[in-house]
C-alpha cells in the first residue's frame, strides 16, 4: 500500500504484511507507522494484498467524493484510526475510482463498511452513524 509521508508529502510504499512493523519515510525520515489515520487504496491489487496481507482486520469504507453521507461518516472514521493504531487498519474505497473492486462485493449504497478478518468479509454495514456506534456494530 502506498501511504503518505505527514512531513513532507512523499509517497511510500509499505507491504500491508508488515503495518505493525516501525517504518520511516525514505524521503525524510518521519515515522510512517503506526497508522493513525484512514488509508486510501489506489488499486484493485493494492485492496486484494491489504485483505490478504494484513495482520489486523481491516475496515473499508466504501465511497465516493459526490455522497453526503459519506463526507459525514469521513471523520467518524478518522477519530477510530486515531484511537485504534495498530489494532484496526482503515482502508477508504473510492467506488468511483474502483468500481471493479465495488462491483466484487456487491456494494449498493454507500458509504458501506465492510470488516474484513482473515482476508475474508466478517461484516457488513450501510450508512453513516457515529465512531462510537460503528465500534459497537463491529464488535471491535
Amino acid at each position: 500500500m502506498i501511504l503518505t509521508c505527514l512531513a513532507c508529502s512523499k509517497a511510500n510504499r509499505v507491504p500491508a504484511a508488515r503495518v505493525l512493523d516501525k517504518a520511516k519515510c525514505a524521503a525524510c525520515k518521519a515515522p510512517l507507522l503506526p497508522l493513525r489515520r484512514p488509508v486510501p487504496v489506489a488499486s484493485a491489487a493494492d485492496f486484494d494484498e491489504l485483505v490478504r496481507s494484513a495482520p489486523v482486520p481491516v475496515l473499508v469504507d466504501f465511497w465516493a467524493a459526490w455522497c453526503g453521507p459519506c463526507r459525514v461518516v469521513a471523520p467518524e472514521l478518522e477519530k477510530i484510526a486515531e484511537q485504534r493504531p495498530g489494532q484496526l487498519l482503515i482502508a477508504k474505497v473510492d467506488t468511483e475510482s474502483l468500481g471493479e473492486v465495488a462491483a466484487r462485493f456487491a456494494i449498493q449504497s454507500i458509504p458501506t463498511l465492510v470488516l474484513f478478518r482473515n482476508g475474508a468479509e466478517a461484516n457488513r454495514l450501510s450508512g453513516a452513524m457515529s465512531a462510537s456506534a460503528i465500534l459497537s456494530a463491529f464488535a471491535l
